[in-house]
């Protein structure tokens, strides 16, 4: 953040307004508003010289370009989320999150609250996620606001964000839309500056998202890397300020205590950071009570916290009695006098309905007779391919051969017709 003394009111609300900006609308972005705040606010310096603001500050000037080859997840962030079970992972982190927003001094700026329940969106099972924080300083509203429906393995499905700066002579507000659609990522952005819109759409192919976590998303993320455990090398893709597209690498952080209306509770964190190709790495430290409810969360170097006000009551989870254990005992069905009987009646039943079917198809006597008989005659060492030589004449699906063909005519069963014995079986000549 900016380190700048001036005695000035209205640079001295600039300044406010950004860094809280900066952390308090921020759920987990770089600099929310960047720029567009920067822009904004400089309209409202009108009784303000050039001289007193310092050509190095702020975030004008030349932007680095961002690189040809956009990053990747790592393997182990890919696998991390294909390792997602959700019946089991997430079963316990549908809840909500409420905490206050407090300066450096203790003063309380505003609020920030989470909620996350299962819902069915564009047909698939999925999760809407709903984040909120607005506040005022120095009777300057300003806040952010999120709505995503994030899928099972935490891909982004929809997600609507929102931020806003009510100044009085020039209010800013920047709205971002992301939509997965079947050619890949469409994201548009609408920034209100003043009576100035400036509209910017563009898609991302599917392949490159692999692996992206949007800021809806990432709430869900956190909870589940609480869940789940923090690996040390869980690299994944997000957007910065300017919907670029970035590396975003977590951490996990030391556990503490921390004191939440006068209890002492043991809180685990994760760290998470922004590594934007058009500005500083951004990070941010959340931490969490062991079931997953966001106690506090911090961008590093802002003087705004978010913190827990109130013990939240802890999520209660199923006891799941042991699977009982049943000793394998040996089976004779024979000396079972239950079983034998149905075995024995079982039996009866298939002996009358097989006769009862021989009896009402009598040619089936007639053509089991005439294959053995023909069977004997030719003895062949192959009987199967026989027997498939046989009755593909029966075959609908077989060519209607000659009826008067000749015995040792072409088949597609030679082996059929091949006895090695034929010539001792033959009766002598006279």
């Amino acid at each position: 953040m900016l380190l700048v003394t001036d005695d000035n009111e209205q640079y001295s609300l600039k300044i406010k307004v950004m860094t809280f900006c900066a952390t308090f609308a921020d759920m987990g972005n770089s600099e929310v508003i960047g720029l567009e705040v920067w822009n904004a606010l400089t309209k409202i310096e009108s009784c303000m010289s050039s001289s007193e603001v310092p050509s190095n500050i702020g975030p004008g000037g030349n932007q680095p370009e961002i690189p040809e080859e956009l990053p990747i997840a790592s393997e182990e962030g890919l696998r991390f989320l294909e390792s997602i079970i959700p019946e089991e992972d997430y079963k316990y982190l549908m809840f909500d999150d409420n905490l206050a927003t407090t300066s450096d001094t203790g003063k309380e700026l505003g609020e920030f609250t989470v909620s996350v329940e299962p819902t069915r969106y564009k047909s698939q099972d999925c999760f809407l996620i709903h984040a909120n924080s607005h506040g005022a300083i120095d009777g300057v509203p300003c806040g952010t606001s999120i709505t995503a429906y994030v899928g099972q393995n935490l891909e982004t499905i929809e997600q609507q964000h929102h931020e806003y700066v009510k100044l009085e002579n020039c209010p800013l507000d920047r709205k971002t839309f992301i939509v997965q659609q079947d050619e890949g990522y469409v994201v548009n952005r609408v920034i209100t500056q003043g009576e100035d819109v400036q509209r910017s759409s563009k898609t991302l192919e599917l392949e490159q998202m692999k692996g992206f976590i949007s800021e809806g998303s990432n709430l869900l993320l956190h909870r589940l890397l609480i869940e789940k455990g923090v690996s040390e090398n869980l690299q994944l893709l997000s957007f910065d300020s300017e919907t670029n597209l970035c590396a975003a690498s977590y951490k996990p952080l030391e556990d503490r205590t921390q004191t939440v209306d006068g209890t002492e509770i043991r809180v685990y964190g994760v760290e998470r950071t922004i590594n934007s190709f058009v500005d500083l790495p951004t990070t941010w430290q959340s931490y969490f009570v062991q079931d997953g409810h966001l106690s506090s969360r911090v961008q590093v170097g802002s003087p705004v916290t978010m913190k827990l006000i109130k013990v939240p009551q802890l999520i209660e989870r199923d006891e799941e009695p042991p699977k009982p254990v049943f000793e394998k005992k040996p089976l004779n069905w024979e000396e079972d006098m239950q079983l034998y009987s149905r075995f024995l009646d079982r039996k009866e039943e298939l002996k009358a309905d097989h006769s009862s079917y021989i009896r009402s198809h009598p040619e089936l006597k007639s053509i089991l007779a005439d294959f053995l008989q023909f069977l004997l005659l030719r003895k062949p060492d192959d009987v199967v391919q026989f027997c498939a030589e046989y009755f593909s004449a029966f075959s609908p699906t077989m060519p209607t051969s000659n009826s008067y063909l000749a015995s040792n005519a072409p088949t597609p069963f030679p082996a059929s017709r091949t006895n090695t014995k034929i010539d001792q079986l033959r009766a002598p000549t006279r």
